[in-house]
């Protein structure tokens, strides 16, 4: 992997941030359920791609560092110096040390312990926060496919209780294909209540004309089997294109946006028939919504620099290659 910013052996720029092939084991442990126990590994099952950027001084592009500095006296604080503190009111600490920690920190047994089972559509999917694999040690190797295959049966998730990197976690374990999935979650008192916000009754009428052509639509528009590789991070792509031009030393134009105005209860029948029609001429002539989608956002765009290098390299003529030498 090269600098930050380097360029790639294919001539674009370099990831600056990467993944290795081979994961490392961020917790090991076992799977308790009952009397069963199952050694497993516990490894990321996703990645961030989100774009880092640095701050510069503007003068001479100089990387910027945050400094520590007291708000009372005012000097340059070392990190050594620095403790603990939780505001409990305003202005007034209470200064926490590594010890008071200790003292309530949650016992770090390497277990994740099921309490129970319950059907994955009863569990509001809110609740889930991050997927991690559960990956089996060799001798647990049998169990392991035992409540993998025991769960998918039965339609059911486990609740379990699992402490990673001293913080207790409610979590789920799901069968996902071979694997055994765990996924922590989110207390009830992190969750934020709906009452808090305006949102229409479930009272609130609407027509049943309006609702059969709405159900025809999502009907027009529905598949199979959900493809997450059908979608892909466009605005990533585009930064990361950006970026490759401007470090060419081209510039780059942004293209007109246009927000749509919502749609007014007037006219929202007609809106919805249009959208039907849209939907099955979409479906007749076989293309699918997210790319015409695509098109219909690249088409007032105007072309990034380096959209215009590949067209003028794709006009160039194609030099012929010399035979090599048997």
């Amino acid at each position: 992997m090269g600098a930050p910013g380097a360029r790639s052996a294919s001539g674009g720029l370099a990831c600056s941030r990467g993944y290795p092939v081979l994961a490392h084991a961020i917790w090991s442990g076992a799977i308790n359920f009952g009397l069963v126990t199952i050694p497993v590994k516990l490894y990321t099952a996703v990645r961030t791609n989100d774009l880092r950027f640095n701050f510069l001084h503007k003068k001479d592009d100089g990387r910027i560092f945050n400094e520590r500095h007291c708000t009372v006296c005012g000097e340059k604080v070392e990190y050594a110096d620095l403790v603990r503190g939780y505001e409990y009111e305003k202005g007034r600490y209470v200064t926490i040390t590594d010890d008071d920690l200790k003292a309530v920190r949650p016992e770090a047994t390497q277990s994740v312990q099921i309490v129970q089972f319950v059907e994955l559509d009863q569990i509001n999917p809110m609740y889930f926060d991050t997927p991690y694999y559960l990956e089996p040690e060799k001798k647990g190797r049998h169990a392991y496919a035992l409540l993998r295959d025991a769960l998918k049966d039965a339609g059911k998730v486990a609740i379990a209780s699992v402490v990673i990197r001293s913080r207790e976690h409610l979590a789920a374990v799901k069968p996902n294909g071979e694997a055994l999935v765990l996924e922590l979650m989110h207390f009830a008192d992190e969750m934020v209540s709906q009452g808090s916000f305006d949102f229409p009754a479930l009272s609130e009428h609407v027509a049943e004309a309006e609702k059969k052509v709405a159900k025809m639509l999502i009907d027009t528009m529905s598949i199979e089997a959900f493809d997450p590789e059908q979608f892909h991070d466009k605005y990533r792509e585009d930064v990361l294109a950006m970026i490759e031009a401007r470090a060419a030393g081209e510039s780059v134009e942004a293209p007109e946006i246009h927000k749509p105005a919502a749609t007014n209860v007037v006219n929202l029948m007609d809106v919805l028939q249009r959208s039907l029609e849209q939907s099955k001429a979409r479906r007749a002539s076989g293309g699918s919504a997210a790319a015409e989608d695509d098109a219909e956002e690249e088409r007032p765009a105007k072309k990034t620099a380096t959209a215009r290098k590949k067209s003028a390299n794709a006009a160039k003529p194609k030099a012929k290659r010399k035979k090599s030498a048997a």
